[in-house]
């Protein structure tokens, strides 16, 4: 039996709630570098001071979402998985995303126990990492693999869904 797992390049600095997930022909690496690219900041030499307001969000990060398959309890790719993050790696391999770092952030949903999702999710991120630099001769200091556990979910009215069960990557944008 496989077990869905959505890889998400999250577009959050936190959990992509409410991410579109890219499926089928969606899966493009115009659409991936499109999700990926950090908006253009134009640098000046004034000062802002701005007050924190409560409840304000983090700084969005640029994201998309996949959906991917692993075995059940496994990190192990699956060949469709494979496919999908072909794409992705010729997205990363692209100029416009070659200045940057990407974190991957591996998920689990509820189910099972704290521990055992914190490994699997740390075996998922790594799983697509060790793919991405071998497979596609990405630099392994570009990916960082980070597991999540069950601690940010994307569908929590439904936490068994597939949707919690993924590799997340984030694009690394340095504060300013």
């Amino acid at each position: 039996m496989a077990l869905a797992a959505g890889l998400s390049l999250a577009n959050a600095e936190g959990p992509a709630a409410g991410a579109p997930v890219l499926k089928g022909k969606a899966v493009t690496e115009s659409n991936l570098i499109d999700a990926l690219t950090p908006d253009e900041t134009v640098v000046t030499r004034s000062l802002r001071v701005q007050r924190d307001t409560p409840g304000q969000q983090a700084a969005r990060k640029p994201s998309a979402s996949l959906l991917i398959t692993f075995e059940t309890n496994s990190a192990a790719l699956t060949p469709q998985a494979k496919k999908q993050l072909d794409v992705v790696a010729s997205a990363l391999n692209n100029n416009k995303l070659a200045e940057y770092s990407f974190n991957v952030e591996g998920h689990a949903d509820p189910r099972g126990e704290h521990t055992a999702n914190q490994s699997l999710s740390q075996q998922r991120a790594e799983s697509v990492r060790q793919y991405l630099m071998t497979a596609h001769a990405i630099d392994a200091k570009r990916l960082k693999a980070v597991g999540k556990g069950d601690s940010e979910l994307l569908n929590a009215n439904n936490p068994a869904a597939p949707e919690n069960r993924r590799v997340t990557i984030v694009t690394d944008v340095p504060a300013q």
